[in-house]
């Protein structure tokens, strides 16, 4: 039997009967969607997950508490399944969806590809906003987005994301590429910069790591006016004078990067002073 949203069963911590309401630090509602019941579409009995890359087998593990799931390699046909969740290069989706079997939902797992690679299939979308690594990965508190070309759909892939722990947001096929976008930048040239910074100053990452996990939880929690701080933010132009002669010497490929960063981050400083709380008047003085 397929795991229902209705039954009393707890997951990583967290009980899986009622969806839970989250909001990020800037207000954005996340897993906003569709409204779970007691007659709402449940996990499938049967999913087949294909690519055995990394997310294909860390989503396999994570979904056989609530499912039986087979783990598969490119090529497979998904007959014993009934849901077939490929997790496959975005060009190749296409390709793969056509060897599914007909009448089975078939999902994919790509933040930036829309459902018209999937049909003639009932489809959804599940992306998990979260880095795979090869030792796996931890689902539950991420965000994710989802999608279906059918009721039915929409209602099976917030019921995955449900019990994988995540916080599911509805989105529309015109949207994904901007939402990958905001994802790269948020992840993968976040990457880049410290690649950049061990470049600047060789040395143990470890010194910068607590500077770089602090700045972070500020982002998230305060909002990027109020987590700003450094030389830029304090308007010490001799200092970012030097940093940039610095980099000049060093890495001077990335000047250019650097400049522009710097632009960026002045136009935000000057945003944060605009919003920062005017100080108190001293007693006495006009207002």
């Amino acid at each position: 039997m397929g795991y229902d949203l209705a039954q009393a069963v707890t997951f990583a911590g967290t009980d899986r009967r009622t969806p839970q309401s989250h909001q990020s630090a800037t207000g954005i509602p996340l897993g906003a969607g569709p409204t779970m019941t007691p007659t709402s579409p449940s996990v499938p009995d049967r999913i087949a997950v294909v690519g055995r890359g990394r997310l294909g087998p860390a989503l396999a593990d994570a979904l056989r508490p609530f499912a039986e799931v087979s783990l598969h390699g490119r090529g497979a046909t998904g007959t014993e399944a009934d849901l077939v969740l490929l997790c496959v290069p975005d060009h190749q989706i296409a390709a793969a969806a056509a060897l599914i079997a007909p009448g089975r939902l078939v999902g994919h797992c790509s933040g930036a590809t829309g459902l018209d690679p999937l049909a003639p299939h009932e489809a959804l979308g599940l992306h998990p906003l979260m880095t795979v690594s090869a030792a796996g990965a931890s689902f539950a508190g991420a965000g994710a987005a989802i999608g279906g070309s059918t009721p039915r759909a929409r209602g099976v892939a917030a019921a995955l994301a449900q019990v994988l722990g995540l916080r599911a947001v509805p989105l529309e096929d015109a949207d994904r590429p901007a939402y990958h976008a905001a994802a790269s930048v948020a992840s993968n040239f976040l990457i880049t910069l410290e690649a950049w910074a061990e470049e600047l100053l060789p040395c143990d990452r470890a010194l910068l790591a607590p500077l770089v996990r602090a700045s972070v939880e500020s982002w998230a929690t305060q909002g990027p006016e109020r987590a700003l701080t450094g030389p830029i933010a304090r308007a010490d132009e001799a200092t970012v004078a030097r940093q940039r002669a610095v980099v000049a010497a060093r890495t001077p490929e990335r000047l250019a990067l650097w400049d522009e960063l710097t632009t960026a981050t002045e136009a935000l400083a000057a945003r944060s002073r605009a919003s920062a709380p005017l100080p108190p008047a001293p007693a006495g003085a006009a207002r």
